[in-house]
């Protein structure tokens, strides 16, 4: 049987800052399912109590717990570089020994290994966070009979964070200095740890078909677009944990729903949310929602230019989320000014976070860019038809809906402006107005799967042609 160890920097239940998370906690159960011995590890952070879930010492180094039925998840301890506040950083920005935290966990990957004596046949790295894992194999470890034939993938689930660090850090990894060049870590005069892992890894992935065409264009390639192009990127859309998005048993709905008491079940939620957000109570407008980061990557300036343009328009909007604090204070002034038609909510909150995938009737999504995206899919996923963009994952999940033909799960407009939300937003409010038209493509968004069972399948075919060759 493959074995398969996954290697990130967060994983759900145990920590989450993101898309990540999400993924590094439904991807191996899956591929467990089919017949793939796998191991997750990640770091040991202050979120991983021993309170909440049942953590078992391996020693002063490691430990372990049940991802699910079928997978460990291992921890690596320091509490000197893990047990802190935030994953990544605090309210004064990343933490500054990033590059000595993750470093460290690199390094321990290896030991962990040894100490499980368990050799893997792939380890699945995932972005910048755990790149050094393939530099270390072909550098450090090369000539270990214990890692002899061991494969790397790396997965970039957002090109935008590479990892990116001072010259004067670099001796910190301890590797020859002809690795500080245009062939290694060198980047603008800076140390780029992703862009090392991508010229490293044996094969390079991402999270979506589109995404990974995207990114070997000057346009998205964040100045690795010719280091993607040169070594090829293979495109994996992400998939949704259905079982745990699901109207049916969502313990945080006013009403559970499904495709047959959807119209009565979402209609009690949209009730429920505009009471509990305080929007003006009028059920026959159409409710747009928003739930993300406020920022320019999931084009806020545009949600707030099409919410001035949109002013007299007989449409309601809530947007939570928690982000750039300018777009905070500019969205604050508008909903002061929106008589209740606009309501923002600065912060995450799992209950309201379903309330608003259920409750709205249209989901907003005008990302810039979009690697993968699992919003729009949650929101599919409770009959709630996203308008989106089309870039990256947004456009290999999302199908335009057509009046004639009855086909398509939501709305995608191509010009990235404010001008072509808005137009979206408003042709979104006249499909409202005509009921048939509605049902039928809230209908259709409902009805649509992205299930892990076919991403892990690829995943798995490009697990065995990396070690047939």
């Amino acid at each position: 049987m493959m074995k398969v160890l996954f290697c990130a920097s967060e994983v759900f239940p145990f920590a989450k800052t993101g898309g990540l998370a999400d993924v590094s906690g439904s991807l191996p159960p899956e591929l467990a399912k089919q017949d793939v011995q796998i191991k997750v590890v990640m770091p040991r952070y202050r979120t991983v109590s021993d309170e909440e879930f049942e953590i078992e010492e391996i020693n002063n180094q490691f430990s372990r717990a049940k991802l699910s039925d079928n997978v460990t998840i291992y921890f690596v301890e320091q509490p000197e570089y893990f047990d802190r506040d935030g994953l990544y950083g605090d309210e004064q920005g990343d933490y500054t020994d990033n590059l000595a935290r993750y470093r460290f966990f690199c390094q321990r990957v290896f030991k962990l290994m040894k100490t499980l004596d368990w050799q893997a046949d792939i380890i699945h790295c995932h972005d910048w966070h755990t790149a050094l894992i393939p530099v270390l194999l072909k550098n450090k470890y090369h000539d270990d009979p214990f890692f002899q034939g061991v494969r790397t993938v790396l997965t970039v689930h957002n090109l935008a964070f590479q990892g990116l660090f001072a010259l004067e850090e670099y001796p910190q990894l301890d590797l020859p200095d002809t690795l500080l060049s245009d062939e290694g870590f060198l980047f603008y005069e800076k140390v780029n740890l992703l862009k090392a892992g991508i010229l490293s890894a044996d094969a390079i992935t991402t999270v979506s078909p589109q995404y990974a065409r995207e990114i070997q264009t000057p346009q998205h390639g964040c100045g690795l677009e010719k280091e993607l192009e040169r070594r090829g990127v293979t495109g994996i859309l992400n998939g949704l944990d259905y079982t745990y998005w699901n109207p049916e048993a969502d313990p945080y709905l006013i009403k559970s729903y499904n495709t047959q008491t959807r119209l009565e079940g979402k209609l009690e939620n949209k009730i429920g949310l505009m009471k509990s957000v305080g929007l003006k109570m009028d059920i026959d407008r159409p409710l747009y929602g928003f739930v993300g980061r406020i920022s320019h990557q999931k084009g806020m300036e545009l949600i707030i230019e099409a919410i001035k343009t949109l002013k007299s328009d007989d449409l309601a909007m809530v947007i939570q989320g928690q982000g750039d604090p300018d777009y905070q204070e500019q969205l604050q002034i508008l909903s002061d000014d929106a008589n209740q038609n606009l309501s923002v909510i600065f912060d995450y909150d799992e209950r309201l976070a379903h309330m608003i995938y259920a409750g709205s009737d249209w989901f907003m999504m005008p990302s810039q860019f979009e690697p993968c995206g699992l919003t729009q899919m949650i929101s599919m996923r409770y009959g709630t038809p996203p308008i989106v963009f089309r870039t990256g994952g947004l456009a290999d999940t999302v199908e335009p809906f057509s009046a004639d033909t009855h086909r398509g799960n939501g709305l995608m407009y191509a010009e990235n402006s404010a001008e072509a939300l808005v137009e979206e937003i408003r042709r979104a409010a006249k499909i409202f107005g005509n009921k048939k038209d509605y049902y039928q493509v809230a209908a259709n968004a409902m009805e649509t799967r992205f299930p892990w069972t076919e991403s892990a399948a690829q995943y798995k075919q490009l697990y065995e042609c990396l070690l047939s060759d």
